[in-house]
């Protein structure tokens, strides 16, 4: 209730004044409130903004995480029982190669087997074609006392071959001569196998190598497969076969590596693999690295070739380990390992624009907006000179690059930078833009060295074949699984970047490795072997 007004004709000039002082107080208490509350409201209105900034902020991150994984989810089906059955197999398909592998390394005193060591072996079956292949001595007459020879036996073995879409066994006869003076008994030495006592031959060997690493088929269904045909094979008898292969092929890939590792560019990369964990019977995860020469888009002729190294984990010591006796560039993603490499200066960082290509993209994939769509044109504006240069020598590479590719990278760092003024610090395009800006020196070490490529596509190309491979094996068995991966990844895949049927070419190279000496190991190199033996097995790659 609002007080009366006094009488003002009764109040003298005091009074006034005083009422008048008194009422100007109250109306400034009120402005003041007034101003208070206007200002809280104000600071109220700014936290909201900012709550449902925040909150804009974290909906566009989680559509896009649910983009993503829809993707990477995409045509997957739930068949538990049916993936645990499949690890189970492949678990004793990894205990069997190793224990293979193992065996298969000679030792000083070793002691005759034991006759219950391992189960009797099968006769091969009578159905299938036989090609025989006679084995005559060299000597024509008798070697002790120059006497005529007369057949009076031979001594067979057979071996169970594979040729495309069906098996043969190839008998392997070695007639024996008697001299007709002194009886002395002449006869060719036995041919050497892959394996020791092995009843596979190279083509089959390199059949089952190819089918499980190249075409993704496990040993298991392999086993299958060959049963349907007539031909038992238990998948032990196959896993025995791929750790006594990889035992044989090590010395190949030794000479591999050390091709690799002598170039002065190399791409790298990694992949995790699962792998069962000893005694309780869960996964770790292990790691696949992967290191390729490849020059040819920068005009050179040196042969391409790619290393795999398998690791328990993917600590930072083991990149170390690999590349101690590298000098040059290193080109590769911002993964934290490899930073401590070019600490001392001997190896240097050239990055990936794929790699800041794709953090644009995805975000484009699930949310377009002019900032994605203007940093896809730029970056795709620097691959289109690319493939204008590819192939060229690096001098040529370098002068376009530096006219014409130099002045878009000028304009795409300024772009980018003013653009993250006007994001949000956490939003997934400001993220992209700092990943890019972050690196910028290595992104644009290609400009000046046109030996450099402008992304690491060469080594993820490399690992395709594992990710295809990781889907159909779900996993290692052991460590020593993914061992023997790594070998017969860096053969299947140097074959491969040379233009070499892998298969076939590893049955030559099954064939003539058990009997080279470690010296002349690099003659089975695809580019190293003759013109003609390349010609045989130079088809359409796998």
């Amino acid at each position: 209730m609002r007080a009366p007004l006094p009488d003002l004709d009764a109040l003298d000039v005091e009074a006034l004044r005083a009422l008048i002082l008194s009422q100007h107080e109250e109306k400034q208490r009120q402005l003041e409130e007034l101003n208070r509350q206007r200002a809280a409201l104000d600071e109220q209105r700014t936290q909201y903004q900012a709550e449902l900034l925040e909150r804009a902020e974290q909906i566009e991150r989680l559509k896009l995480v649910v983009e993503k994984l829809r993707r990477m989810l995409f045509g997957r089906k739930s068949e538990k029982l049916s993936l645990q059955l499949d690890q189970l197999e492949l678990q004793l398909e990894e205990m069997e190669a190793i224990h293979a592998a193992l065996a298969s390394v000679p030792v000083c005193d070793a002691q005759p087997e034991s006759a219950g060591a391992k189960p009797v072996r099968k006769p091969l079956p009578e159905h299938l074609p036989r090609q025989i292949v006679t084995h005559e001595p060299k000597q024509s007459c008798c070697p002790e006392c120059g006497g005529d020879l007369r057949h009076f036996g031979e001594d067979v073995s057979e071996q169970l071959d594979y040729v495309p879409d069906s098996f043969r066994v190839i008998r392997h006869v070695r007639p024996k001569f008697a001299c007709s003076r002194c009886e002395t008994v002449v006869e060719a030495p036995a041919p050497s196998r892959p394996i020791a006592r092995g009843l596979a031959a190279p083509g089959l060997l390199a059949h089952v190598l190819v089918s499980k690493y190249a075409d993704h088929c496990p040993l298991y269904r392999q086993s299958e497969i060959y049963a349907r045909q007539g031909v038992e094979l238990d998948r032990s008898t196959l896993a025995g076969w791929v750790g006594a292969s990889s035992e044989l092929l090590a010395p190949l890939v030794d000479a591999v590596r050390r091709h690799v590792l002598g170039a002065t560019k190399l791409h790298a990369d990694d992949t995790p693999v699962p792998v069962l964990a000893p005694g309780n019977g869960k996964t770790k995860t292990g790691r696949l690295w992967t290191y390729v020469r490849d020059d040819r888009p920068a005009g050179e002729n040196a042969a391409p070739a790619v290393w795999f190294a398998y690791s328990p984990d993917r600590r930072g010591e083991h990149p170390r380990e690999h590349l101690k006796n590298f000098t040059g560039t290193l080109q590769a993603d911002a993964y934290s390992g490899f930073h401590h490499l070019y600490d001392t200066g001997r190896i240097r960082e050239a990055a990936c624009w794929a790699h800041a290509r794709r953090k644009f993209h995805d975000i484009h994939a699930a949310h377009p907006s002019l900032t994605t769509t203007g940093a896809l044109e730029r970056i795709g504006a620097l691959y289109r000179i690319e493939q204008e240069v590819r192939g060229r020598p690096p001098d040529e590479r370098t002068a376009i690059r530096q006219a014409r590719a130099a002045p878009l990278l000028a304009e795409l760092r300024a772009w980018m930078e003013k653009t993250l003024r006007s994001l949000s610090p956490k939003s997934e395009t400001a993220e992209a833009i700092r990943y890019a800006l972050s690196r910028w020196r290595a992104l644009t070490r290609f400009v000046d060295d046109g030996g450099i490529e402008i992304d690491n596509s060469a080594a993820e190309r490399a690992l395709r074949a594992v990710a295809l491979g990781r889907k159909n094996y779900l996993f290692c068995g052991s460590d020593g699984g993914g061992e023997s991966a790594a070998v017969i990844y860096t053969l299947l895949g140097t074959a491969k970047l040379n233009c070499v049927a892998p298969e076939r070419w590893l049955r030559e190279v099954l064939t003539r490795i058990a009997d080279l000496p470690f010296s002349r190991v690099e003659e089975l190199l695809p580019w190293n072997m003759a013109a003609d033996s390349l010609s045989s097995i130079s088809e359409v790659s796998t």
